[in-house]
């Protein structure tokens, strides 16, 4: 897997832990090992741009992804195909506040939001309850799984 991580936000970020947890995250969904990620860690001035030109939303959010070939996780057997999966841009300084708020570490929180993102690249959404419950329960054991522990609850969107 081609997994590139950059950090432009100026704050502390654990690249090798992001780039061992996407390989986990798109390993265990079966993603093609020939598929192509981008994890960009920016500051709150890049994420507000960001947040108000794809969304129309005011302000610093801590996690966008931005999808490329709309691959989806496979199986063990049929794997996803081969492609460019997208870009997961994550606001370490919105995760440190969020992470502060629910009692966690702020590593913990930028993990959690990569996690988040990738999802959101394979099609997992949140608009629905049902929705939510699939993505987030999917999330947990994700994050779990790599940590060795409980992940931590995220923080409402």
């Amino acid at each position: 897997m081609a997994i590139e991580i950059v950090n432009e936000s100026g704050a502390e970020v654990d690249e090798e832990s992001l780039l061992a947890l996407s390989r986990s995250v798109l390993e265990s969904l079966h993603v093609h090992p020939g598929a192509e990620l981008s994890v960009v860690c920016v500051d709150e001035a890049a994420m507000e741009q960001l947040h108000l030109e794809w969304m129309d939303l005011p302000d610093a959010t801590d996690v966008m992804s931005f999808p490329m070939d709309e691959l989806r996780p496979g199986t063990a057997e049929d794997p996803s195909p081969e492609g460019l999966l997208g870009d997961v841009v994550i606001c370490p300084q919105v995760a440190a506040v969020q992470a502060a708020r629910s009692g966690h570490s702020a590593a913990d929180e930028v993990l959690l939001l990569l996690v988040h993102g990738l999802l959101h690249l394979l099609g997992f959404d949140h608009e629905e309850p049902e929705e939510k419950n699939e993505m987030f329960a999917l999330q947990r054991q994700l994050l779990s799984d790599f940590l060795g522990r409980p992940a931590p609850d995220p923080t409402e969107d």
